[in-house]
C-alpha cells in the first residue's frame, strides 16, 4: 500500500507530528502535554521516524499502535536500502545515525525492517476543511490528485520518489506554488526553527534531533504544540 486513507476522525483530535529521528521520549512527554487519548485520537508522522536520536529502536513498537499512522521518510528508505542491498548501501545509512539498525538482534531487525517496509509514501485524511494530505518532503507537480492516483495504482515514477522522499526545493524557495487537491499538506524533512507555511504547505520538522524542538500540529483547530529537548513545558499558539 502506497498511500493510505484515513476516513474523518468524527470522536477525537488528529495530531500530525514532525520529524522525529529517533527523539520518542520527548514524543511521550508532548502527547502527555496535549492530553493525547489513544482511544480516541489520532497521531500522525510526516516520517523520519528513525536514525540520529537514542530511541530509534523502539519504532516497531510504536508503528503497532492503532493511533499511530507514519508515512515513509527518507531515513527509513536508506534502512530498507541498507538492509536489501548492504554492499552499496549499508555505509550511507550508517553515516545518516543507522548504526542503531546493525547492531540489532537478527529477528528484532528483521521484524523492524518489514515494519518500515509496510510505511506507505502519502497519507491522506478526510477532514472538516476538505482533504489534507502527509508525505515526507514535498508533493510532485503540486497535483495530489494525480499522485494519490499513481500511487493507488503501485506505479509512482522516479521522480515522484525523488519529491516524496528529498525534495527541499519548496523551502529553499520559500514556496513553490500552491498544491492543488488538498485543503493542507503537511511535510517534514528540512528543518525549520519553528512550523513554518508556504503557499498550503505546512513544514513540521523543527530540529528535535539536533537540539531544537518536537513540533505537532492540531487539524482540528490548527493549533501548534512544540516542546523544546530541554524544557519543561511546551509552547502553544494558534495558527492563523
Amino acid at each position: 500500500m502506497m498511500i493510505k486513507k484515513l476516513p474523518r476522525n468524527r470522536a477525537g483530535r488528529d495530531w500530525v507530528v514532525g520529524d522525529l529521528h529517533g527523539c520518542f521520549e520527548l514524543l511521550r512527554r508532548l502527547m502527555k502535554t496535549i492530553g493525547f487519548n489513544p482511544q480516541t485520537d489520532r497521531l500522525i508522522s510526516v516520517g523520519d521516524l528513525v536514525d540520529r536520536g537514542p530511541d530509534s529502536h523502539l519504532v516497531g513498537e510504536w508503528l503497532a499502535q492503532p493511533w499511530f499512522h507514519a508515512v515513509r521518510g527518507n531515513h527509513e528508505q536508506m534502512a530498507l536500502d541498507a538492509m536489501r542491498n548492504p554492499l552499496e548501501d549499508l555505509d550511507r545509512h550508517l553515516r545518516n545515525g543507522g548504526r542503531w539498525l546493525s547492531e540489532m538482534p537478527p529477528a528484532e531487525r528483521d521484524a523492524c525492517v518489514a515494519a518500515l517496509a509496510q510505511l506507505p509514501l502519502a497519507i491522506e485524511i478526510d477532514s472538516e476543511v476538505g482533504k489534507i494530505g502527509v508525505v515526507h518532503a514535498d508533493c510532485p507537480g503540486n497535483d495530489w490528485s494525480a499522485l494519490a492516483e499513481r500511487l493507488a495504482a503501485n506505479c509512482p515514477s522516479a521522480e515522484d520518489y525523488d519529491a516524496l522522499l528529498w525534495s527541499r526545493e519548496r523551502v529553499f524557495d520559500r514556496g513553490a506554488g500552491h498544491v492543488n487537491g488538498v485543503a493542507l499538506l503537511l511535510v517534514g524533512h528540512t528543518p525549520q526553527d519553528h512550523a513554518v507555511r508556504y503557499d498550503n504547505v505546512m513544514h513540521l520538522d523543527t530540529g528535535a534531533v539536533y537540539g531544537g524542538k518536537l513540533t505537532l500540529f492540531c487539524l482540528d483547530d490548527f493549533v501548534e504544540v512544540s516542546l523544546p529537548a530541554g524544557a519543561e513545558h511546551a509552547a502553544r499558539f494558534q495558527l492563523h
